[in-house]
């Protein structure tokens, strides 16, 4: 079983492995640690991850990005419309109710959900996995932002659950990047003195911050607050903004109005940005901006800070929520750990020490990779795999969730609604409400404050409906208990729904008071039995539908088996390509002795129709079973010359070997050394003799081969003389390697066969052989 773990970005994501060692964070198909979120269409197939960023300039109204930005959403969300959209290049669209885009694959409109688009790019960090590890990885943990609702985190898991992955836990970044600190750390305080540290994380889009308590063992969320649209893509728009206006009057044209302009300035923007984050002063240089316009300017660190200043300002608002909630002064916070890249920036990070007067900011985590280690940790703890030093995780609850109900035709004061789950509530967390009812009822979840919600999000969260509620026998209600809990996963949900029921049983036992003779035996004890009995109910929540989930996962099948056609289809294309180029200079060079004239005629022939084949129309577009032919043929023509050149040093290494075989083999069946004074003179010879046979087919093939011309076939080839080199070796060493037979011992105190035979003593039997213990592998974590 795979242990993996995920920091799903905006901007990229990240994958870590459990290993023996510990933790690695793994790299993709070039090397890279970190893959970029971006799924992209093209004529033939999909590009997801880093090819999709490879053709991202010449492709980038097919190619979508901000996948954990949408996820969840609707069209008409006022954040989607308001900050997302800019973001996009993309033609964004409504898909059945969600969020979704317009792409053109394989020449046809094609409307396609966030959910899809983020099961396919899990899909690829899925394989990227499975390459690394060797097998096939289905169970993980993924982080989201602490700002995720319930409708993105029950996305998020249909979307993984499309990508036949089993989410096993959903773990809010900034709680993972605290596991991944405090599950390594030997010397955490006892709970009566926890040590405090502020964990904060600013990332491409997002701005988190959580206040956790760490002692022995364990961490407790105390706090976490959040700015869901303030990072480095802020700062890179802000760029953009900039130089547009520039640029307007510069160049006399209007980088906005032009999505590709626009798409080419925010790239350059941001390596200004990387740039002017380590000097103070940086160039933009931006190359066909549009045609014949190579756009140039100059920025200082100093006028960066004056163009976002308006966003730096967003940055204390949530560090002094977080301290609030927290209930923690200033002098009670013991450290505080900076994470996520845009915590680079200088004007970001100053701003984040004042906030902290007199605090040092730490950097001991790894600014990218601390959330996927965090994850990855969480996988661990939660696989029968790995055994993982005991660590207790107390996450909370972002947004208050409330049950909501008519009031009962019998008691029309009763109150209608209760705050179930409220800011702050620890996660995971079941709670079992009562409520009094002699008919069906049903019960609605919503989070209590929509105002406080990213965006426009529905608020809704979930509906239960009780089914053939029992009533007392004297028509009284019935105490009809529901059980909700908020999971592993931030998500909430109605369990079960029961009343209970109260049995006397009489019990077996009775109390006899033995000095009481005569008196009337003691009436039997009744014992009170409470039994559970289940009502049916009907739940409705914002995941998909189950028949929704396997017609996607269904048509997500169908497109990776297509990528992964057309891929062996442009490999086999490739490797005739290849043949064709390699084959003809190698017969002008070193296959020309091999060859013969009528050979060679045919080859070129055969590689010239080939390659004038592979650029026409039909060459273009064929099938992989084409390419596959078209190679068998060009090799047909081609392996017996390529096997005459090869058989030339192969036959010279064959021969040498075999050579010093029967060397060695005749050395010591002729010896006089006393290791072989044991074998019989016989076998000795039997080994000379079959030496002395295979050494003259060898001299007599080395004078056939000799006398025969190169490009012909040779009659002496290195395989057969691999096969007498192990025909030699299976028939010496069992002679050459027999045991000497061990020497008689003459008892001592008379002649052998004389003496009186001792009763042989039994000798007790061995012991069971112990079974080995195969329980749980133990992973490093220091």
């Amino acid at each position: 079983m795979a242990v993996v773990g995920i920091d799903f970005g905006t901007l990229h994501s990240k994958i870590g492995v459990a290993r023996h060692r510990g933790i690695d964070i793994i790299t993709n198909e070039v090397s890279n640690r970190a893959t970029p979120s971006l799924v992209a269409f093209g004529p033939k197939q999909r590009a997801i991850g880093e090819a999709a960023k490879t053709q991202e300039t010449s492709n980038f109204k097919n190619t979508i990005g901000s996948l954990k930005r949408l996820i969840g959403r609707t069209l008409n969300d006022t954040q989607v419309q308001e900050v997302e959209k800019k973001f996009i290049n993309s033609k964004l669209v409504d898909a059945n109710g969600s969020i979704g885009a317009e792409v053109t694959y394989r020449g046809e409109k094609t409307t396609l959900s966030y959910t899809q688009l983020v099961a396919m790019y899990l899909g690829k960090l899925r394989d990227i996995a499975g390459v690394e590890l060797k097998t096939t990885v289905s169970d993980i943990v993924i982080s989201v932002p602490v700002w995720f609702t319930e409708i993105q985190r029950r996305a998020l898991i249909d979307a993984a659950s499309i990508a036949n992955l089993n989410v096993l836990r959903l773990i809010n970044d900034t709680t993972a990047a605290a596991l991944g600190y405090g599950i390594t750390k030997s010397d955490l305080p006892e709970p009566e003195n926890p040590r405090h540290v502020v964990f904060i994380d600013a990332g491409h889009a997002g701005f988190s911050v959580s206040v956790v308590a760490f002692s022995k063992g364990q961490l407790t969320v105390k706090s976490t607050a959040y700015e869901n649209n303030l990072g480095g893509r802020d700062i890179d728009y802000a760029l953009v903004e900039h130089f547009s206006e520039e640029f307007k009057g510069k160049y006399k044209i209007d980088v906005m109005s032009n999505a590709k302009a626009s798409f080419r300035l925010t790239a350059g923007c941001e390596k200004l940005k990387k740039v002017l984050s380590a000097n103070a002063e940086g160039v933009l240089n931006v190359e066909s901006i549009v045609t014949d316009v190579d756009a140039t300017s100059k920025l200082t660190r100093e006028e960066l800070e004056g163009l976002i200043s308006h966003l730096l300002d967003r940055i204390p608002a949530p560090i002094q929520r977080a301290l609030a909630d927290s209930g923690l002064t200033l002098d009670q916070i013991d450290a505080v750990e900076l994470i996520g890249g845009s915590t680079r920036v200088p004007a970001i990070r100053q701003r984040i020490q004042d906030a902290f007067p007199g605090k040092a900011l730490s950097l001991t985590l790894n600014q990218d990779e601390a959330v996927a280690r965090g994850a990855t940790f969480a996988c661990a703890m939660l696989s029968p795999v790995f055994r993982v030093r005991d660590f207790h995780i107390t996450d909370i609850n972002q947004f208050p969730i409330k049950t909501l109900w008519e009031a009962s035709p019998t008691d029309p004061d009763d109150d209608t609604e209760l705050l179930v789950f409220p800011h702050g509530n620890s996660v995971p967390s079941t709670k079992v409400l009562s409520f009094y009812r002699k008919e069906a009822f049903s019960i609605e979840a919503a989070y209590a404050e929509p105002n406080g919600l990213p965006g426009s999000i529905n608020p809704w969260v979930g509906t239960f409906t009780a089914k053939d509620v029992p009533v007392q026998p004297n028509g009284d209600a019935t105490t009809v208990k529901l059980k909700t809990r908020l999971n592993l996963h931030g998500i909430m949900s109605f369990e079960q729904a029961y009343v209970e029921e109260v049995e006397e049983k009489e019990d077996a036992a009775m109390d006899v008071d033995a000095s009481a003779e005569g008196a009337p035996a003691a009436a039997p004890k009744k014992k009170r039995v409470v039994k559970k009995k289940d009502i049916p109910f009907v739940a409705t929540n914002t995941s998909l539908d189950k028949s929704i989930v396997e017609k996607w996962k269904e048509e997500e099948s169908q497109m990776h088996a297509a990528d992964k056609l057309v891929m062996d289809t442009e490999d086999r294309k490739n490797a005739v390509e290849e043949y064709v180029y390699d084959t003809r200079g190698k017969l002008e060079d070193r296959y020309a002795p091999f060859v013969q004239a009528e050979e060679k005629s045919a080859l070129l022939q055969g590689l010239q129709e080939a390659e004038d084949w592979l650029y026409t129309e039909e060459g273009e577009e064929a099938t992989k079973s084409a390419y596959v032919a078209r190679l068998d043929a060009l090799k047909k023509l081609g392996d017996p010359i390529a096997f005459r050149y090869k058989e030339v040093d192969e036959r010279k290494k064959s021969t040498a070997n075999l050579r010093e075989t029967l060397n060695n083999y005749m050395s010591q069946a002729t010896s006089n050394d006393e290791k072989y004074a044991h074998i019989d003179e016989k076998d000795k010879q039997a080994v000379v003799e079959k030496v002395a046979t295979i050494q003259k087919w060898l001299e007599d093939q080395t004078v056939r081969q000799s006398e025969r011309p190169k490009n012909v076939d040779p009659v002496l080839t290195s395989a057969e003389i691999e096969k007498k080199r192990d025909e030699i070796i299976y028939f010496a060493i069992p002679i050459l390697t027999k045991p000497k037979p061990k020497p008689i011992v003459t008892p001592s105190g008379g002649t052998p066969g004389t003496q009186t035979p001792k009763t042989e003593e039994q000798a007790p039997p061995p012991p069971p052989p112990q079974k080995e213990d195969k329980g749980p592998s133990e992973m490093d974590v220091d």
